[in-house]
């Protein structure tokens, strides 16, 4: 009796790890990238936001100076210039890198990279057309600059924080590099490295696994102490 207890116990245990744990992680990865998809969304909505605000305004600059022109101040005219110049720099979207969906994604987290007093370095070329989906490519590089950001951030202020990103065309394959400082040295348990946040955001690394393995790329992590780098290379024709 006791044998058969144990032994349909065994096969309970066993349907659970093979067919709803899969579930269960499944599921749990499409919330949370749905979730991010969104929040990636509402960024690049703000950043439009200010854009369309500032044409919305550009009537009312080109009218004030005028205005100063005509009573000949050109020092004021050159002040509200040098404003407006100022003001358009923050709207402008940073990098172009020929692909729409990514300098949507780029541009929006570059523009938070920046309000958190950051130092970066960005360079990306990527073709208008590739074989991976707007929405992998939105979530792999939203997740590396969003883990690149949160690193940072870590580190007690006044220390050096900065994030190196790279993008471009190597053999036919498109490489994306992230490089960023980081508190400390990142650990590894049974050969992954572990995420230092909490609840759903360590889907974030797995969410990035899973992609580049989809599209049969290759990923490379590397740590030392104080800097942390991600490399990754997808096949640019399926």
């Amino acid at each position: 009796m006791a044998a058969g207890a144990i032994g349909i116990m065994v096969l309970i245990n066993f349907l659970l790890w093979r067919f709803w744990m899969p579930w269960y992680v499944g599921r749990r990865i499409a919330r949370f990238q749905n979730e991010l998809v969104d929040r990636h969304y509402d960024e690049v909505e703000i950043m439009y936001r200010k854009m369309r605000g500032w044409r919305h305004d550009y009537h009312n600059h080109i009218q004030a100076l005028k205005a100063y022109l005509s009573l000949a101040q050109n020092q004021q005219a050159s002040e509200y210039l040098d404003g407006l110049e100022k003001d358009l720099a923050e709207v402008d979207t940073v990098l172009k890198t020929g692909n729409v969906m990514v300098d949507a994604i780029l541009n929006s987290k570059l523009s938070l990279i920046q309000e958190k007093n950051i130092a970066v370095d960005a360079v990306a070329l990527v073709p208008g057309k590739v074989s991976v989906s707007g929405v992998d490519l939105s979530v792999l590089i939203g997740n590396l600059l969003d883990n690149a950001m949160e690193a940072c951030m870590e580190l007690p202020a006044g220390k050096e924080r900065f994030i190196r990103i790279y993008i471009d065309i190597m053999k036919k394959q498109l490489y994306i590099a992230v490089t960023n400082s980081m508190k400390g040295k990142a650990q590894k348990a049974g050969g992954r490295f572990l995420s230092r946040k909490e609840g759903t955001h360590g889907f974030g690394l797995y969410r990035i696994d899973g992609i580049v393995a989809k599209y049969g790329g290759y990923l490379k992590r590397r740590t030392e102490e104080g800097v942390f780098a991600t490399e990754i290379t997808l096949p640019l024709v399926q």
